[in-house]
């Protein structure tokens, strides 16, 4: 059951998707909400990879010489996610922005580890790697 969201919260949760599609470049709220909708989800990436890389390093501690066959998934997962990881800011994206390639339905968000429920709430990273680690013991 996911727990209630405050109105704090609620109140800095972006309220565009991280493009500039369909925003009116002289319309300056707008403008500035969706450079910040396209920071803040540069930034979960790269956090997202930041988790992943931790519980990397853990699976090669704890498995030591079998790490190879241990932490197999981890490593891709790892790797896939490596080239998004680096906040990249907006200004690229915004000048060079090309309508239908860019937008959100062109982006694959499950190899960001964004898996978004139906509820709106997303699968975070260490649940995902939590299970994961079950499903390999059986």
């Amino acid at each position: 059951m996911p727990t209630p969201e405050s109105e704090a919260f609620l109140a800095k949760k972006p309220t565009v998707p991280p493009t500039f599609d369909g925003v009116d470049y002289n319309d300056t709220p707008r403008l500035k909400a969706a450079q910040d909708s396209i920071i803040k989800e540069q930034w979960v990436k790269s956090m997202m990879n930041r988790l992943i890389r931790q519980e990397l390093q853990k699976c090669y501690y704890r498995e030591g010489v079998n790490h190879l066959e241990k932490c197999g998934k981890l490593r891709e997962r790892y790797f896939e996610t490596l080239p998004d990881a680096k906040v990249k800011g907006y200004l690229f994206q915004q000048q060079n922005y090309i309508p239908g390639k860019d937008d959100p339905a062109g982006q694959d968000q499950v190899s960001a580890g964004l898996d978004r429920q139906a509820d709106g709430v997303m699968a975070t990273v260490p649940e995902k790697i939590a299970k994961e680690k079950a499903d390999d013991r059986l």
